[in-house]
């Protein structure tokens, strides 16, 4: 029986960007399409300030709040993930891993009531422009954590083969660096959709 014992982390690489490449190319289309549609939100809201002053008070503050917490949550539990492999604990990675696993579902879950209490609300986005911005920035969001969700169970099968290491454990910060990025764009969603009036 192999025993991994905790091991202090290897001593950062100057200059060394997590990951890898190839993820950081799709981190990149990702901030591109999200800067495109925070665009439209500014020039939409430019032209009719009256109708995007009053959206945020119609839509569901509590569901927000609660998305706003799946998704940090899910992005200090990938952090302790990448540290627990750094340290070789690779049964606390995978458990913290699975905590993202859970918060992303939590994410999902609040994201379906919350739309079908804007249904009931007789929210849709053919109601006004808000919320046609709306609903394409929040399912341009869900699209990428369902992405996120397909990786994030990659690196647990990953994760529970052994896969990874201390000194090689590139794959585990690439799924951490795409997480953390679409955490920032719901980070920036959430007060342009429910907060700014």
């Amino acid at each position: 029986m192999l025993l991994t014992a905790e091991v202090p982390p290897p001593e950062p690489v100057a200059g060394r960007i997590p990951g890898n490449k190839g993820i950081w190319a799709g981190i990149l289309s990702e901030m591109t399409e999200f800067a495109l549609l925070f665009g439209v939100y500014f020039i939409a809201r430019a032209h009719y300030p009256e109708v995007f002053r009053a959206g945020p008070a119609q839509l569901s503050t509590l569901a927000g709040t609660l998305n706003t917490v799946m998704m940090i949550s899910g992005s200090y539990f990938v952090a302790k993930a990448v540290h627990a492999i750094r340290q070789n604990r690779q049964q606390a990675c995978l458990r913290w891993l699975f905590l993202v696993l859970l918060a992303a579902s939590g994410y999902m879950v609040i994201k379906a009531l919350e739309f079908q209490w804007n249904l009931s609300q007789g929210i849709t986005g053919g109601r006004n422009l808000f919320f046609t911005v709306y609903y394409y920035l929040t399912f341009t969001h869900i699209v990428h954590v369902g992405w996120g969700m397909i990786g994030l169970l990659w690196v647990m099968v990953r994760a529970r083969s052994g896969a990874y290491t201390p000194a090689d454990h590139d794959g585990l910060e690439a799924f951490a660096s795409y997480w953390h990025a679409t955490d920032l764009a719901w980070l920036v969603i959430f007060p342009l959709l429910y907060v700014l009036h």
